[in-house]
């Protein structure tokens, strides 16, 4: 079923943000996934994020996939660019539009399948480029499009609707990250979007690849007993570690942070993430210690929410390749071709 048009419907007065524009300025078409989908509640997630940080449509870049997920960003911000890639490729659109023009703000959205399985490669290596994107995963733990197969994200034993329990280890994206030396790690729930909205806005304000796994269960293929990507297993089991919240950067904020009260991290724009740590040693700067902390809680069968990891310092693929501050498209010709004389002295270094 193709995606319509949403109607809108006259309302009261709706409330505008910062540049005067309402939350429903910032929706897209009508979404075809099935009633009740994960997925629908992590693009309302996304629409109030843009929506109170007021991002004007046209800064923002979606890009996408194939598979259930990747139809997520027709339902959001009509007004942005977009491109859905082919399967797996999305990081590597990301990458070479975030290259041609650093000025957008972009956010992927993928599945599971797409970046776990066929796309595991160029996910790794977006996340070693620290390409400057919100990656959001939604993870269903299936192969929803293609009537339920389990993904790599499902858990040993987990059951499908149909078929034998799943033998085959699941890959972490949260452990990959780590693996990969990420600069941002989260985990939410689509769910619990009081959580998941604090989460994006962080991610968005973050200098580097904000990679976010969402537990998005689905209502049709995973939503069973026996599935752990379910909405009951998931609000049994899920472990809010950091409770997370964010500070818009405004003329002056004060802040006294006692010994076991909110931990600040300042953003590289200058905005802050509010941490309040359930155990009191936990440390999401720490590298190590946050891999240890998430195999013990999925040792106990349980699953952490929240920023996970978070490291402010290392370069983003801009940095590391002394990248213009202007996006190509608004580079001059002569810059952009500064003719054969230069690229004969440039060959030279090749010889």
């Amino acid at each position: 079923m193709p995606s319509i048009t949403k109607p809108r419907i006259p309302l009261a007065v709706q409330q505008v943000n910062e540049i005067g524009l309402t939350i429903h300025d910032y929706e897209g078409a009508m979404s075809t996934l099935c009633a009740g989908c994960g997925h629908d509640s992590i693009t309302a997630a996304i629409v109030h994020t843009f929506w109170e940080l007021s991002t004007p449509p046209h800064q923002i870049a979606k890009l996408s996939g194939i598979g259930c997920s990747s139809k997520t960003p027709t339902y959001f911000v009509r007004g942005a660019h977009g491109f859905n890639s082919a399967h797996g490729r999305m990081a590597t659109i990301a990458t070479g539009a975030n290259a041609a023009n650093r000025e957008l703000t972009y956010i992927g959205i993928s599945g599971d399948g797409d970046s776990l399985s066929i796309g595991l490669g160029h996910l790794a290596h977006a996340i070693r480029r620290n390409v400057n994107m919100v990656y959001l995963i939604e993870n269903n733990g299936v192969y929803g499009l293609t009537k339920g197969q389990v993904s790599p994200s499902a858990d040993i034993g987990t059951r499908p609707k149909r078929g034998e329990p799943n033998a085959v280890a699941p890959i972490d994206p949260m452990l990959l990250g780590l693996t990969m030396g990420a600069t941002f790690l989260a985990r939410g729930f689509s769910g619990d979007k009081e959580q998941l909205i604090p989460l994006l806005k962080a991610g968005v304000a973050h200098n580097g690849l904000a990679l976010i796994d969402v537990i998005s269960p689905c209502v049709t293929f995973n939503d069973h007993e026996g599935s752990t990507k379910s909405y009951r297993y998931i609000r049994e089991h899920e472990v809010k570690e950091i409770q997370t919240d964010y500070v818009p950067v405004r003329d002056e904020i004060k802040v006294s942070i006692g010994a076991s009260a909110s931990r600040e991290v300042v953003m590289h724009d200058g905005s802050v993430v509010r941490f309040r740590s359930v155990p009191k040693n936990y440390d999401p700067s720490d590298r190590g210690k946050v891999e240890e902390y998430i195999r013990d809680r999925q040792s106990r069968g349980e699953v952490a929410t929240g920023l996970l990891y978070m490291n402010e310092s290392p370069p983003d693929l801009h940095d590391l390749h002394h990248t213009p501050t202007l996006g190509l498209n608004k580079l001059p010709f002569s810059k952009l071709c500064p003719g054969s004389l230069e690229l004969d002295e440039l060959q030279k270094d090749f010889r």
